[in-house]
């Protein structure tokens, strides 16, 4: 209940920042936005792997930890009628405001609360369900709880999308954390370090392919995990500016081109696909 309260009241401190007139300006110019994000960042590029983006229209999308509710708002101007639920009672204030602006009322609701105890949704009723960097706030109990709840959300012939941190190198996470970036100092910094980790709301966690390999084998009959950011992750150490954006792109174009197994050790993130919703198919 504690980490819980810590975790809304950050987030509820983050998102009254959130400029609506921005959102509405992004979705408002979807093609160009949306182009640039997928190919840039790396929430974005995973998310819409595979092209996503072209089989949305129609869908009923819930989305976990909708945060902003930027990704919401795309959804919804792609064709998607999407339930947005997020810890975060800014969530659907701020959907509010920019889903009349962009016209897109009635094809996007937002929730605030906790999901495991909603009664809003009916089982079997989505097509999709999405979590952009959300199971990695949770522990590995409230994990296995929401993996279920989403199963029971879908239709048996739904998917769950989950994008998330990949942490399969121990040696690679010790560097990382040597090295400081903006927003948290290095770990030979201990003093630093360590008030940074108190006020992380992200809980000690394994975040492996493998991990979430079995987490949603257990929900799934089906799940499949893409790598990538091996080359991307070192966007960190660069100066902020469209000179940064160019070199991302440019590091996930020649992410193809590394040798099989390199993305999947050296990733930076990861993208959960799991298909067969068990409590869907029983």
């Amino acid at each position: 209940m504690e980490v819980a309260l810590k975790n809304k009241e950050h987030y509820d401190a983050l998102y009254a920042r959130v400029d609506v007139g921005k959102l509405v300006h992004q979705v408002g110019n979807l093609e160009r936005f949306l182009a640039d994000a997928v190919a840039t960042d790396t929430s974005w590029h995973g998310l819409y792997h595979g092209e996503l983006y072209k089989r949305l229209a129609s869908m009923r999308v819930l989305e976990l930890g909708a945060g902003d509710g930027l990704n919401a708002l795309v959804m919804a101007a792609l064709g998607a009628e999407v339930v947005a639920v997020d810890i975060s009672e800014m969530t659907p204030v701020i959907l509010r405001k920019a889903a009349s602006q962009l016209g897109l009322d009635g094809r996007v609701s937002g929730y605030a609360g906790d999901f495991l105890s909603m009664k809003h949704f009916s089982p079997r009723s989505f097509d999709l369900v999405v979590g952009k960097a959300f199971l990695h706030h949770l522990d590995p109990e409230t994990e296995s709880q929401f993996l279920h709840k989403s199963a029971e959300m879908l239709k048996p012939s739904g998917e769950a999308r989950f994008v998330e941190p990949a942490i399969n190198s121990t040696a690679l996470d010790v560097l990382r954390y040597l090295t400081p970036v903006p927003g948290r100092p290095s770990s030979l910094n201990r003093s630093a370090f360590r008030a940074w980790k108190d006020a992380d709301p992200h809980p000690a966690r394994d975040n492996s392919s493998a991990h979430f390999r079995e987490a949603a084998g257990k929900e799934f009959g089906r799940v499949e995990i893409v790598c990538f950011g091996a080359l991307e992750r070192f966007e960190r150490l660069l100066p902020r500016g469209e000179s940064c954006r160019s070199i991302r792109r440019l590091a996930f174009r020649l992410e193809r081109l590394l040798p099989p197994g390199w993305n999947d050790a050296f990733a930076r993130t990861q993208l959960i696909v799991c298909r067969e919703p068990r409590a869907a198919l029983n």
